[in-house]
């Protein structure tokens, strides 16, 4: 991957090849930490931020469901996110905030552990690499939302998404698409995902799935552009019978979905509304599209 120069840690700039832990950190053995995923655009004003508070609120929202004091607060976090971004001095890319139960303490109960905190940037560009995708329909299904908080990037979920990663990439897809307990359609192991069916926007419903801030923003535009959008519980032969679908989040943007298993989603290209809401997504992020631009906050 790309680096950078700087990672900020507990208050601290450290050199990239620096920014280290001890192996007996108690997020690295149990997985309860929070973190966040934050993209930056280049823009006529320079660097912006997309949605920067929305992002701290959902990750100090998790820290809290995961039974943790935050040794910061949001606004000097916040603070910290735009210095760590102006810093490495680069012009867009990628953010990842993470709070974690740092070493000093083994065992299931985090109570006494240190809580640390860093923030990492490094460039990205497109996180699935096509503009529109192959989907498989994961054999793992989401988790269950009375197991854990299913709204929160907890760390530990994540090897939920990577046993569908890596299913669906073993069987020659792209990306995979994880059905909720009830075997209705969640997400896929890193986004939020959207279908439109006669001009009508759909989407799963809160509750087994992430609230994503990419979701929120397309649902937003759709309403803007006069499209309605519904949330609701959607089985996959609804999902393949739509006219266009696509997934949606921080590091995957807006992608078109051109194939559900075997099943060929409209012309097997970006439909008309998904690449609408894509161009408009695009040009508000990059400062263009003023009607969108309170989303940002610029790194001067």
């Amino acid at each position: 991957m790309e680096t950078t120069k700087y990672i900020w840690m507990d208050g601290k700039f450290v050199a990239w090849d620096d920014a280290k832990v001890h192996i007996l950190t108690h997020t690295l053995h149990y997985g309860m930490g929070v973190f966040e995923g934050i993209r930056f655009y280049e823009t006529a004003k320079g660097p912006a931020i997309f949605r920067l508070t929305d992002h701290v609120n959902r990750l100090f929202d998790g820290a809290g469901k995961t039974f943790m004091k935050v040794p910061f607060k949001k606004a000097d976090f916040s603070n910290a996110i735009v210095e760590t971004v102006r810093k490495n001095s680069i012009h867009s890319g990628y953010i990842r905030p993470i709070l974690y139960y740092g070493y000093g303490k083994m065992g299931l109960d985090p109570t006494g552990a240190p809580v640390n905190a860093s923030i990492a940037v490094w460039p990205w560009g497109s996180y699935l690499g096509a503009e529109a995708v192959s989907v498989m329909t994961s054999s793992f299904i989401r988790l269950h939302p009375k197991s854990t908080d299913a709204g929160s990037k907890i760390c530990g979920h994540y090897v939920n998404s990577i046993f569908a990663s890596c299913e669906a990439k073993a069987n020659g897809f792209q990306e995979a698409l994880l059905l909720d307990y009830n075997g209705m359609c969640a997400e896929g192991p890193g986004e939020n995902i959207f279908f439109v069916k006669n001009e009508v926007l759909y989407t799963p419903k809160l509750g087994n799935i992430l609230s994503g801030i990419t979701r929120d923003s397309v649902m937003r535009i759709a309403a803007k552009e006069g499209i309605k959008t519904i949330e609701k519980d959607i089985s996959p032969k609804e999902l393949k019978q739509s006219d266009e679908a696509f997934f949606t989040g921080t590091a995957a943007e807006i992608t078109a979905i051109k194939k559900i298993d075997s099943t060929v989603i409209g012309n097997g290209s970006i439909g008309k509304i998904t690449k609408k809401i894509r161009v408009i997504f695009l040009d508000s992020v990059s400062g263009k599209n003023k009607e969108y631009e309170s989303w940002l906050t610029y790194v001067r």
